[in-house]
């Protein structure tokens, strides 16, 4: 059960060792582009390589829906980036349902625990396969895989080194539960020696506006922790008053001497943009007006110089 690409990799992964898949379920086909086309998920254009049995449930509780679920008489249910399931699904089958989840639980439940462990900054995260139950992302730890986050990356480039990780993770989970070796965690007794449990639920718009009061080091890590999708935002608000969106995916924290005011900015209007935080300045260095495609700062200046009466907010 999945939609994204990422899911794709853990269905080529489950196939290449040997375990058979009986049945895949995955989103509706959605309108797409400008000419609103439908458009199948990437889960459903690989089943329909491999010539699996596709289903596409608008509503996971109907009844119709249940019963052809049932007839495939799986043995177990792997959800990789999909939507909430009903008890009815997950209860199915005799050995339960897995999730791969992109954290190392019980950290960062929800939706987006990517996003958020970069832009907490941290310097580890990974990933783990446990049983689902009713609350979300709570149920049995079967096993976890840690992983280093670089400095400098963003989301995208972790999201592909788990899309790996992840893969294996699952087809290892699945060995073990076939063997007999699985040996389940319940998620309380970890809680108990966490200090502090760190949420992820669902990123929206406002949360992606940039805050140039906040300094350079947390800056940073929102902007990396919001690239390539949704994307952190700032508005420039030109000299005369009008003010235009503006999208940054790649940003360095700069050490610096002299300081302006949060948002102001010096540039030399050729290749160089930077923009004072509460205590030093980010080099802009990717970004992307509402409208256009995503640009370099030297061809972002080149097509938009900046009046130094401007300012970011």
């Amino acid at each position: 059960m999945g939609t994204p690409a990422f899911a794709v990799a853990s269905m080529e992964a489950i196939l290449k060792a040997g375990y058979p898949i009986v049945g895949v379920v995955t989103a509706m086909d959605k309108p797409a582009g400008r000419g609103k086309k439908l458009k199948m998920s990437e889960v459903k254009r690989y089943a329909l390589e491999k010539n699996l049995k596709v289903l596409q449930p608008a509503n996971l509780k109907a009844p119709e829906f249940i019963r052809e679920l049932e007839s495939l008489q799986a043995a177990i249910h792997v959800v990789v980036a999909f939507r909430m399931l009903p008890e009815v699904v997950w209860a199915m089958p005799p050995f339960g349902t897995i999730n791969l989840h992109a954290s190392l639980l019980p950290q960062y439940r929800g939706a987006a625990p990517i996003h958020h462990a970069i832009m907490n900054g941290e310097t580890k995260t990974g990933l783990t396969t446990f049983l689902l139950q009713k609350e979300i992302d709570t149920g049995q730890i079967l096993l976890q895989k840690e992983l280093d986050i670089g400095f400098d990356e963003n989301v995208g480039q972790v999201h592909d080194k788990m899309m790996v990780l992840g893969a294996d993770l699952l087809v290892e989970t699945l060995d073990k539960i076939r063997t007999g070796k699985s040996n389940p965690i319940d998620q309380s007794k970890l809680v108990k020696n966490v200090e502090h449990l760190k949420p992820a639920p669902k990123i929206f718009k406002n949360d992606c506006r940039i805050d140039w009061n906040r300094d350079v080091t947390s800056l940073h890590h929102f902007i990396r922790g919001l690239s390539p999708y949704p994307a952190a935002f700032t508005h420039l608000r030109e000299s005369d008053g009008t003010e235009v969106a503006l999208k940054i995916f790649k940003a360095i924290p700069q050490e610096t001497k002299e300081q302006l005011p949060p948002g102001h900015f010096i540039t030399n209007n050729k290749d160089e943009l930077e923009i004072f935080a509460s205590n030093g300045k980010l080099r802009i260095l990717e970004v992307q007006l509402a409208g256009r495609k995503r640009m370099s700062i030297r061809d972002f200046l080149r097509g938009h110089p900046l009046d130094e009466k401007a300012v970011f907010v």
